[in-house]
């Protein structure tokens, strides 16, 4: 019978693990993405909307927009360098693709390189200009030229040159400076006035954005992270504006220095204005439904015969610490870490210079997480000893539920009794999951937000640890251990419920866990096996002095 029992059980979990797996490979994935565009094919450039162009001046509200533009059906640049594919269409001289070659689309198509920017199925552009009282993109938007239509990265620079001649006779050079190894793009806009009388422009620069989803989001239960504008001003140096935030109402700010961006998972794009400039900033969302965040930049004034010049970076790429600390201040905030970030940045740190020992950001995850467990010894080391103390009494507990079983209140009183006169700690051992929370918390945001850890492999099927596992084999050995780790810690004190709430505990997590990225599908594991190796060395140790005081009473008995 038991037999039979055992092999109905394997069978159902072997059929239950199929089902799942199969499931999850047909509709895990329901997203819809973006139909691929290649860099180097060409296409309709988007059209411009009613709120493609901000007001001129920077007092002046930022509602004031003009008509809708006609789609472009002019040229497009294209730029190559060893970090950005990039499309500037020449109506305006926007980015209206940026791609990465570093980073693929995906394990599956390493050749395709991931979309930022991005046009056709998605609207996704950087956009810049002049408007304001003789600024060349009021009415309508420049039409540039440019001497060639591809550019390629040969050295250490590369400046791309788009040039417009206005009727007011105001000569624009807008100038995109690319750079070896860098996310980061200069824009710089040379103005010269041709005219006999004196011509004022503002710069602008600003993200649009429809409402499609994160293409790099990992999607399942809990998985998505923030998408959305945020911005960087001296009255706050962090500030997310949600696109559900534009939507009810439009965000204004004056600010000297600062930054927008839009962020998404793994990746942003980012306008840095002048540090020592005013800038206006603004968000909205524009009545063609589209999202809008930019700046605009103080009133340019120039005298007949003169030049001038303005300047800001664009910044189209990974959220990489290291690399936006560089670009502009608070900008590396965007590795969003949440009320955490004082436990997170820590570990982030340590599994950074872990990982620069062993170059495997999966052994970097189970080295980091033995150092912490080594770390909190001393302190759940107090709650393990609680708990097997705890266990000792296991028969005096039970005889306390015979004799008032149906009384609660008494049994309570009683019990209450048991642990001052033992000096027990009913609640001892749920300290080493409280402590650990907090870490997991971190860790799990560490997981999310860190770019190095995509499609970073770590051993056999495990090729991406920050998706799930693709076989699920990850998340059931959890569930197994943390079962095991569960029957540790079960206190004779729990009554029916509480014990049957503990035993369902890992079939809970181990059905979140299944969508769990990888890399913290295996720290909670290795966490649970340290767990258990340190909670069984506790009980030893306990038994062994237990052991040791029977004898020792037993030695004093003789000798009486």
């Amino acid at each position: 019978m038991d037999v039979r029992r055992i092999a109905l059980i394997a069978g159902l979990a072997i059929v239950s693990y199929l089902m799942i797996f199969t499931w999850s490979n047909d509709y895990s994935n329901t997203r819809p993405v973006a139909q691929e565009t290649s860099v180097a094919a060409s296409a309709v450039t988007p059209s411009l909307g009613a709120s493609d162009v901000p007001a001129g001046n920077v007092d002046t509200e930022t509602d004031s927009r003009v008509a809708d533009q006609p789609v472009s059906t002019g040229n497009q640049v294209r730029v190559f360098t060893d970090t950005l594919n990039v499309i500037i269409d020449l109506n305006g001289g926007d980015v209206i693709l940026a791609a990465l070659p570093q980073y693929p689309a995906s394990l599956e198509t390493p050749d395709s390189p991931f979309k930022i920017l991005e046009y056709g199925d998605r609207t996704y552009n950087a956009q810049s200009g002049l408007v304001g009282a003789d600024g060349i993109d009021t009415k309508a938007r420049a039409r540039y030229t440019a001497k060639q239509d591809r550019f390629d990265l040969n050295g250490s620079q590369l400046e791309v040159r788009l040039s417009h001649v206005a009727d007011s006779g105001l000569s624009v050079d807008k100038v995109f400076t690319f750079t070896q190894g860098s996310y980061l793009i200069g824009l710089r806009f040379e103005l010269t006035n041709n005219s006999t009388r004196t011509l004022s422009t503002n710069m602008f620069a600003q993200l649009r954005r429809d409402k499609s989803e994160d293409p790099s989001s990992m999607g399942g239960i809990g998985m998505n992270s923030y998408l959305g504008t945020t911005f960087s001003t001296v009255e706050s140096a962090y500030e997310k504006v949600s696109f559900k935030d534009l939507e009810k109402e439009k965000y204004t700010n004056t600010s000297t220095g600062g930054w927008v961006a839009i962020i998404q998972h793994y990746f942003l794009t980012a306008w840095v204005p002048g540090a020592n400039d005013t800038n206006g900033f603004y968000g909205e969302q524009g009545g063609n439904g589209l999202y809008y965040a930019g700046f605009k930049a103080p009133t340019l004034v120039i005298a007949p015969g003169e030049t001038a010049q303005a300047n800001a970076g664009l910044y189209v790429g990974p959220k990489d610490q290291d690399s936006l600390i560089v670009v502009a201040k608070n900008l590396e905030k965007t590795v969003d870490y949440g009320w955490l970030w004082w436990i997170a940045q820590p570990i982030f740190k340590l599994m950074q210079f872990i990982h620069g020992l062993v170059g495997n950001w999966g052994w970097s995850i189970v080295l980091m997480t033995l150092l912490l467990k080594l770390l909190l010894y001393p302190l759940t080391s107090a709650s393990y000893r609680s708990m097997a103390k705890m266990r000792k009494f296991t028969p005096k507990i039970q005889e306390l539920r015979e004799l008032y079983g149906d009384d609660r209140a008494r049994m309570s009183q009683e019990t209450m009794k048991l642990y001052q006169k033992e000096k027990l700690n009913p609640l001892g051992g749920c300290l080493p999951m409280l402590v650990q929370m907090p870490v997991f918390i971190a860790l799990y945001w560490v997981l999310m937000e860190s770019v190095e850890l995509r499609q970073s492999p770590f051993m056999f099927w495990i090729v991406d640890l920050s998706i799930k596992d693709p076989f699920f084999v990850l998340p059931l050995l959890m569930g197994g251990s943390m079962f095991v780790q569960m029957q540790m810690q079960q206190q004779p004190s729990m009554d029916p419920m509480q014990a049957k709430i503990m035993k369902f505990m890992p079939v809970m997590f181990t059905f979140m866990f299944l969508w769990f990225p990888a890399g913290l599908t295996l720290y909670w594991f290795i966490n649970n096996l340290s767990t258990i190796t340190q909670q069984h060395m506790v009980n030893k140790s306990v038994a062994r002095a237990d052991a040791k005081l029977v004898q020792d009473k037993l030695i004093q008995k003789n000798k009486a």
